[in-house]
């Protein structure tokens, strides 16, 4: 216990060391001085009726798991035009996956699955794909070449993605400063996984080959903070079209940290533009605790080509089998292989994110590379509460450190796997081993809800693109690009400007640019002569917070609201009378307005009809009233009329009619 207390004290201590704060305690000062520098790669599936190069219907999924046939598939790297193959791609070999296809007959086809050549590219998501480049500012190129890219992960069955680069070199306003856009692209949507278990990785193509652009920037956000607001005005910007999909999965995110001394590292799929500021923000704290290893390791070893693990097999029955995990190795009957890692004594207990330690950078490769699911190891340095590292008794490492050549600086690992898996897993634990003598390896990382990540696969390189033979380049000429640019919506910085002139509150404009529902909110106030304030939190506030209560699940339709104030103007009704109609809506939007009226119970009366109730609610009052003060009749006459006026009479000029018939005008 005195033993776990150490390392507990270990991991506090590295902790410290590299000065990790949470985001709340850091300036923009702060990540100046770290030398942070983040990028972003925004992902949009575009709203198609078919595929990207075929003619299976765009949007259709799967549901409940059905599906009319399954594909078996091996996936092998290829040697690229210049005679190298891509690290990815050689990665994803060695993990000997069996790729398994859920084919539903509706919405995949022979192309889907590499038995015929594409279809010309669909021009409609073409069309999208530009309008979305002319909006970014970017320079649209004159001839579309479509390449392949190289996809090991088994995500796209033929092995590479078919993807074209539409335009260059674009920028668009954030905040109170500008982000330069490297490129738009588009491309065909990979497979949706359902399960990765050891060897066998399970994937349903309903949303394979679908039209999908990717908009990358240049590194141009510095803190934080920035990166959520660059990822959100590129969201609204694509949403602004009324021409992408929403939902869940419909878009995604990739981002790419680096500070001072690390390098690029991406972080894929990140689900909700939220998660952008913690996960990166831990990113750069991880870069900087690898960098502190590394100065560490290369103080310890002069030599760090020649540094090297030696391992041993250990005997389950030598081992405490009331340990969970080692009597499930016994059971099955893994090998259970210990590891001298020589010199990285206290560095397998070091601070990397909240809660994980840099033996978890070796458990992830371990699940990742040799397939083996966690837990699966532990190591010399676990305590309870960081990683999923069961700690064993000291008598246990005394018999392991008697298997190994020990050095006073060593750290120990043990794992268990098959036979099959062995030799994969010892030259994974020395490769990562090794990389903490460089610092940040480069690689993809995949994010976690709670802001930390895990290893995912080593950075793509160069190698893996090279053009496709099978699609003939298509020109883009100028009167092309002039008739997109005559129907381009308005800009999203103009939008913002438009809501703050009409005084709308800033609360709202996540939700209404989200939503795209500024035009309508535009349309209502012209049509109708309303107030742009009550337009806008009709929609910001009162809708929103009704979808959320009321239909969640349910997507509402909002240019219904368009045809609900029409309905009121064109029956006189005072746009209060708004507010009350709306829940009715919401639940169910096939519900005819004059329907929710009889429903809410209105009744339509005139002033003067609504005036003569003040004398007997008066004296209604007198007989009841608690207070004598003259606000107290105010209020409670309000509360019996209020129902009575509503869409009758504004609430002010009721208000106004009151005090005046009590004299407190």
């Amino acid at each position: 216990m005195n033993q776990e207390l150490d390392f507990k004290n270990n991991f506090d201590k590295t902790r410290e060391l590299i000065g990790y704060r949470s985001r709340k305690e850091m300036t923009p000062g702060c990540y100046a001085e770290m030398g942070f520098k983040c990028g972003l790669e925004v992902h949009q599936q575009l709203l198609t009726r078919e595929k990207l190069f075929c003619h299976c219907p765009a949007g259709v999924f799967q549901r409940n798991g059905q599906y009319d046939a399954e594909l078996v598939r091996h996936m092998r790297p290829t040697m690229s035009e210049l005679g190298e193959y891509d690290g990815t791609a050689l990665m994803e070999f060695r993990t000997r996956k069996n790729i398994i296809y859920r084919i539903k007959d509706e919405t995949a086809c022979t192309y889907d699955m590499d038995d015929t050549p594409p279809f010309p590219i669909n021009r409609e998501a073409l069309d999208i794909a530009v309008e979305i480049g002319l909006l970014l500012q970017t320079n649209i190129v004159g001839e579309l070449h479509i390449t392949r890219k190289q996809y090991l992960d088994g995500s796209i069955p033929t092995g590479f993605q078919r993807t074209a680069i539409i335009g260059i070199e674009g920028q668009v306003p954030v905040s109170d400063r500008i982000v330069r856009i490297i490129q738009i692209s588009i491309e065909e949507d990979s497979c949706r996984e359902r399960s990765d278990i050891g060897h066998l990785r399970t994937y349903v193509t309903d949303r394979l080959g679908m039209p999908l652009i990717e908009m990358v920037t240049y590194p141009d956000m510095k803190t934080p903070d920035e990166v959520a607001a660059a990822g959100q005005y590129l969201r609204f910007l694509a949403r602004s079209t009324g021409k992408v999909r929403t939902g869940i999965g419909a878009a995604r995110q990739d981002t790419n940290v680096s500070i001072h001394g690390g390098c690029r590292v991406e972080i894929k799929g990140v689900g909700h533009i939220s998660w952008l500021p913690e996960l990166t923000h831990n990113e750069a704290f991880r870069q900087k605790a690898l960098l502190e290893i590394k100065k560490i390791l290369n103080g310890r070893v002069t030599d760090p080509k020649s540094w090297k693990a030696s391992s041993a097999e250990a005997d389950a029955h030598q081992l405490s089998l009331d340990n969970p995990v080692i009597r499930v190795a016994h059971d099955k009957k893994w090998r259970l292989i210990a590891v001298n890692l020589p010199e990285f004594a206290d560095l397998l207990s070091f601070f990397m994110q909240p809660g994980k330690m840099f033996a978890d950078e070796i458990s992830d490769r371990l699940k990742v590379i040799a397939c083996i699911e966690k837990p699966n190891m532990t190591h010399s340095e676990a305590f309870a509460g960081v990683g999923l590292f069961s700690v064993l008794k000291s008598k246990d490492w005394e018999y392991l450190k008697k298997l190994l050549p020990l050095g006073k600086n060593d750290a120990q690992i043990l794992f268990w796997a098959e036979e099959a898996d062995v030799a994969t897993a010892i030259e994974t634990i020395q490769e990562r081993c090794r990389l903490a003598f460089d610092g940040v390896p480069n690689e993809t990382r995949k994010s976690l809800p709670d802001g930390t990540t895990l290893f995912e696969r080593v950075l793509p390189g160069p190698d893996r693109m090279y053009p496709d033979t099978d699609s003939a380049p298509i020109p883009i000429d100028d009167d092309y690009i002039e008739r997109i640019k005559e129907r381009l919506p308005i800009a999203v910085d103009s939008r913002l400007r438009q809501l703050r002139d009409w005084g709308i509150p800033e609360d709202t404009y996540p939700y209404l640019l989200k939503k795209n529902i500024v035009w309508i909110i535009e349309k209502i106030i012209r049509d109708f002569n309303l107030p742009p304030r009550f337009v806008g939190t009709f929609f910001g506030h009162e809708l929103r917070h009704l979808e959320y209560r009321l239909a969640p699940h349910n997507p509402f339709k909002y240019y219904t609201v368009y045809g609900l104030f029409k309905f009121i103007h064109g029956h006189g009704l005072d746009k209060a009378i708004a507010q009350a109609m709306l829940p009715d809506l919401v639940i169910n939007q096939q519900m005819v307005f004059d329907s929710v009226l009889l429903d809410i119970g209105y009744i339509k009366r005139s002033r003067d009809e609504i005036q003569a109730l003040l004398p007997p609610l008066r004296k209604r009052f007198a007989e009841i009233k608690v207070s004598k003060e003259c606000c107290a009749e105010v209020d409670w006459l309000m509360g019996q009329l209020r129902p009575m006026a509503l869409g009758n009479l504004p609430l002010r000029e009721l208000r106004k009619m009151v005090d005046e018939e009590i004299g407190c005008a």
